[in-house]
This record gives C-alpha cells, sequence and structure tokens, in this order.
C-alpha cells in the first residue's frame, strides 16, 4: 500500500520521503564527470559530513546498504572476522563475510538484546581479529548496541571496528571521529529519509591504509579508489543522478537544525511510542516491547503482542485505515510488529499512528 499522505508510513525502511524531497529528482539529468555535478557532491559531502560528523569523506554509492556491508569485509586486512550477531540484519554482515572467504566466530545473542561487552572482550582477547562486525540498530528487533565501547574493545585488542548503522545513523548520536569508528555504513532509506538507492560510508584513515594493501578487495566497492574518486568530487562508477539531487536537498534540510535537534526528535518519538506501549500493557493484546529498557533502538520498536493476537492482522487492518507499519521480522511474524519512527516523522504523527492502532487492536 502507498501512503496518500505524509504522516501515515511507518515502516522500519524505507521511510516516507517528503513531497519536496521526491520533486528535488525531476531536475533534469547531467553529466556525471562534469562540474555541475561535482557541486552537486560537493554539497552532499558536505552535509553528510555532518551527519556522520566527521571531518573525513564520507562516500556516496548507488547502491543497497549491504554493498557497502561487503565492501567493508573485502576492504579489511585479512584475518579472522568476529561477529556479533543479534537479529537479522547483523547475522547478514555475518554472512556476507563468510561468502568473502573470511573465518567467521559468531556471537550470538537472542533476539531483542544485545551482546554483552564482557563476551566480546573475551573474545577478543582469546583469539586474533581483524576486524569486528556490529549492528548499531538492528532493525530487525528494535535493539542497540554500544558501538563506541565495541569500537574501544576492537582497538585495543589489534581488530579493526566495522559498523553498520543502517537504521542508526541520522536517527540516534553517531560520533565517527570521536569514537574512532574504523568503517561506518548506513542507507539512504531510513532515518534520513531518502528514497532508497543509495548507501554512505565513512572509512578511517588507518583503515584506507590497510585497504591499500588488501589483495581481493573487488573492483565495484574498491573503497581505495572510492577515496580517489571522492577528492574530486566525483564517484567511481555511474552514479544515481536524480538520487543525488534529492540527497543534496535533504541535506540542505537537515544543515540549519543540526544533528542534535534530530537525535532529539527521534528520542521524544520513541519515548512516545515506548510509553504507549506500556499504557496499553493492562488491554491484554500487547504484552510489550521486544529489546529491553536501556537496549532500545530510537528508530523502530518492535512490539509483542498477545499469544491470541495475530499480529500479521493488525499490521493488515491498520493498513485498512491508512496506516503502514513492518511486520515482525522473520520468526517474530506473527508475534510482533515494527514501527518505525524515524526520518521526518513526529510526535504529532507518531500519537496519530497510535491512536489508530488503539482502534485496530480493539477490533481484534
Amino acid at each position: 500500500m502507498t501512503a496518500s499522505a505524509f504522516g501515515t508510513f511507518f515502516l522500519p525502511g524505507p521511510t516516507e520521503v517528503r513531497p519536496e524531497i521526491l520533486a528535488a529528482m525531476q531536475r533534469p539529468l547531467i553529466s556525471h564527470r562534469g562540474p555541475e555535478f561535482e557541486a552537486v557532491y560537493a554539497h552532499c559531502d558536505e552535509g553528510l559530513r555532518r551527519v556522520f560528523r566527521t571531518t573525513r569523506p564520507v562516500f556516496i554509492s548507488s547502491s543497497s546498504a549491504t554493498g557497502l556491508m561487503e565492501a567493508a569485509i573485502r576492504n579489511a586486512p585479512a584475518g579472522p572476522v568476529l561477529s556479533l550477531v543479534n537479529g537479522a540484519f547483523s547475522a547478514r554482515f555475518a554472512d556476507i563475510a563468510r561468502a568473502c572467504g573470511r573465518v567467521v566466530e559468531a556471537l550470538e545473542a537472542p533476539y531483542g538484546e544485545v551482546v554483552a561487552l564482557e563476551r566480546v572482550e573475551s573474545a577478543l582477547r582469546a583469539r586474533r581479529f581483524a576486524a569486528v562486525t556490529a549492528a548499531h540498530s538492528e532493525t530487525s528487533t528494535g535493539a542497540a548496541q554500544d558501538v563506541q565501547a565495541i569500537a574501544e574493545l576492537a582497538h585495543a585488542n589489534g581488530a579493526f571496528s566495522l559498523i553498520d548503522s543502517v537504521s542508526g545513523m541520522g536517527g540516534m548520536p553517531v560520533e565517527t571521529d570521536a569514537w574512532a569508528l574504523d568503517f561506518v555504513l548506513t542507507g539512504s532509506q531510513k532515518a534520513l529519509a531518502l528514497p532508497p538507492g543509495l548507501a554512505f560510508c565513512c572509512a578511517s584513515e588507518r583503515y584506507l591504509a590497510a585497504a591499500a594493501e588488501a589483495p581481493a578487495r573487488g573492483r565495484y566497492f574498491d573503497i581505495v579508489e572510492f577515496a580517489h574518486y571522492a577528492a574530486k568530487h566525483q564517484t567511481p562508477n555511474t552514479p544515481a543522478v536524480s538520487l543525488f539531487y534529492a540527497l543534496e536537498a535533504q541535506m540542505a534540510a537537515i544543515g540549519p537544525t543540526g544533528m542534535e535537534c534530530r537525535w532529539a526528535r527521534h528520542a521524544a518519538m520513541a519515548a512516545t511510542t515506548h510509553a504507549w506501549v506500556e499504557h496499553q500493557r493492562p488491554s491484554g493484546r500487547v504484552t510489550g516491547i521486544l529489546a529491553p529498557a536501556g537496549s532500545r533502538s530510537n528508530t523502530v520498536t518492535v512490539v509483542k503482542t498477545a499469544d491470541d493476537v495475530d499480529a500479521r492482522r493488525v499490521v493488515d487492518a491498520l493498513a485498512e485505515r491508512g496506516y503502514v507499519v513492518g511486520g515482525g521480522y522473520g520468526k517474530l511474524a506473527a508475534s510482533s510488529f515494527r514501527i518505525g519512527h524515524m526520518g521526518d516523522q513526529s510526535v504529532a504523527t507518531i500519537t496519530n499512528l497510535l491512536d489508530a492502532l488503539v482502534e485496530t487492536l480493539a477490533a481484534r
């Protein structure tokens, strides 16, 4: 179902995109090797540096974020990978590492939980790893990991930190430089409220130096080549120019308010959603939030339903009222639904959704 008005689309990605951002994509196409595109690229990079909180270039890939997950692995130094797995997307990171020929040791936590830092430290001390992979905000479960602490542990034990912040970046604090993240990536279609099709990453100088020595880093996602072209405000391969127009417009819109304001709005939307769940628990139709307090994402909440409430029917019935939320992921499909409170949504639009959910659940 396609939402007819802004404020009715609450998937945990892709998120709703404001009409003015979509309209920016209607500009005429230009040469991606000419000065006009280089100016667009420069504006995008400037805005993305503010989002990533970095002074370093942010590379722009015309791909999904999964492509940059593969890039993170292929460009990392040779050696085994420690993967923190607590949901479907952190598991994907581990699977990508295996598909790239890496030996992977997975530290697993139940869906909804995070991997304890003590376990991470113990594993890193027991064996030498080239890199550690982790999902900042696990979109399948709504759990948020402390990636700053994970990066510190990785560095203390000679490993690189490779961070998937696909549903975190733009909606939750990420301090790329201050936290010394070696490689952090995100996608356009989550908290940045852009159409799908672009992915962004920032690599540390230390990571780039190691990448230059990586013997099998491939071609399309060669981060060294990305860096070479970024210095010229270009991309290594033909970019999705129309999506760059949307990105440029969104970066201009985000710039004046600053990231602190954007983070605060996402935190307020999360708090509103969490409070609603607690208020609804006595009804017996919802039983709580999958992720425990203290480890919850500010961009997506997984709401658990009672045994006699099929969450899939709730999602379908809510769509009939004009609101779109996400179904539970994989094995959680029948027992939960996911609310994406991210992007350019607000407390007001979230409140409208939650009011509609009350009516929907009452009719079950």
